[in-house]
């Protein structure tokens, strides 16, 4: 049997199995009409996808119910996802591909109905690039508790709400629990690699930790085995920002009228900051003025251009993304640490057997590259590879000739 990439898809729905006696997150004694599929609950901000959205590209997977790593369970887990390629027949070209905090299944692909943005790796997928559809079946998802189709706090609970106070905390392992569900719904038992950078760094190494027999080959880019203090600070100013916005309303701003874009795009300018160098900012913007603006002369205060710049990208993913979103990302962010649980990072990594590539960006000073010599001195099998950037952690979706090599030689290497 193939599984062919469609560009249109209607919802498919497969009942979860009952779990007998546990709780579900959210359980109520009356679901309401607009928790069936295909209806739209029309309270929620536009920077989410809803039922009654253009698809797109965009296809669909109930899972079933979803027992989380803190406990309980989050009942009937839809996830969406795209694919590019045709599953051959001894099912064994799989790539699966991990988006970052923003991201979500649209890989490549232009903008258009259905799709806020264009593809976030355009030069990934496609004829002749490193990841060709004619040798490959590509699986990409929108993240558990993402905003672009999949489960998350925008989406109706039992009761035909929006979940959000209510969406319970996630993991990234949860996450990849979610991704195993939908796999197994493919019927796709390993896959051939996982590549991801940033958060979805953190989810393609929990791949390879949590199914090692699943998993022949991992590319993680500038991403971490765990979220050290430092990367948990960074987050912690942009939950804050986030929260302390009075249109937060705790979680429950859906159907308000209103969203909490202010605290969302604070959020974004902390978190782009560190995403790029002081070396780049300064040879982009220096201490130059908007244009049309000086923020020295009398009257209204105008604005410096790195600062414009800043407000530029809150704007974009206010537009785009959810805060509700935001806030559970980040927060599964902080949860990832291969160890836990296991003895210790180098006891969880000793299970690993897929061939591993641990990619840096040499100016990242978010994840910085002591984190990827760590994680690569502690795999059974792995090759250092380093992306030379003046573009910092953002290097990875940058510098696409060097990431392209890197990805090309990673599956050019025979597997196990």
């Amino acid at each position: 049997m193939t599984v062919t990439h469609r560009t249109q898809s209607t919802r498919r729905s497969v009942r979860p199995a009952p779990h007998g006696g546990t709780k579900l997150l959210g359980e109520t004694s009356r679901p309401s009409r607009s928790a069936e599929p295909g209806h739209r609950v029309t309270s929620r901000p536009d920077a989410v996808w809803a039922d009654g959205d253009p698809l797109g590209c965009r296809q669909f997977a109930d899972v079933g119910d979803l027992e989380l790593e803190r406990g309980g369970v989050l009942p009937g887990v839809r996830i969406a996802y795209e694919t590019w390629g045709r599953l051959n027949e001894a099912r064994d070209n799989v790539i699966l591909v991990e988006h970052a905090l923003t991201g979500d299944s649209h890989v490549v692909g232009e903008a258009g109905p259905g799709h806020a943005s264009p593809g976030w790796w355009n030069s990934l997928i496609g004829s002749g690039c490193p990841v060709d559809p004619e040798q490959w079946f590509v699986v990409a998802s929108n993240v558990l508790g993402g905003c672009q189709g999949s489960t998350g706090p925008s989406s109706p609970g039992p009761d035909g709400r929006p979940w959000g106070s209510r969406f319970p905390y996630l993991t990234v392992r949860d996450q990849v629990a979610a991704e195993r569900l939908l796999l197994d719904r493919l019927g796709i038992d390993r896959v051939a690699a996982v590549v991801g950078g940033s958060m979805g760094g953190m989810r393609a190494l929990e791949w390879a930790v949590t199914h090692p027999d699943s998993v022949d080959r991992c590319i993680v880019l500038a991403s971490t085995a765990y979220a050290t203090a430092d990367q948990i600070a960074w987050c912690q100013s942009q939950l804050l920002a986030i929260r302390s916005d009075p249109h937060f309303a705790g979680g429950d701003y859906y159907g308000s009228g209103d969203r909490p874009d202010t605290g969302l795009g604070l959020a974004r300018r902390i978190a782009h900051i560190t995403y790029r160098t002081e070396a780049e900012l300064g040879r982009r913007f220096g201490r130059e003025a908007q244009l049309g603006e000086d923020p020295l002369r009398a009257g209204d205060r105008g604005r410096f251009a790195v600062e414009s710049y800043l407000d530029h990208h809150a704007g974009k993913l206010a537009r785009r993304f959810d805060a509700n979103s935001y806030v559970v990302l980040t927060e599964a962010m902080n949860s990832h640490d291969v160890g836990r649980d296991r003895g210790g990072l180098r006891t969880a990594l000793s299970r690993v057997t897929a061939d591993c590539t641990v990619v840096s960006v040499d100016t990242d000073r978010l994840y910085p590259p002591r984190l990827s010599d760590e994680l690569h001195e502690a795999l059974p099998a792995s090759k250092r590879e380093h992306i030379v950037s003046d573009f910092g952690h953002d290097g990875f979706l940058i510098e696409e000739d060097q990431v392209g090599r890197i990805v090309r030689e990673a599956l050019g290497r025979p597997r196990h």
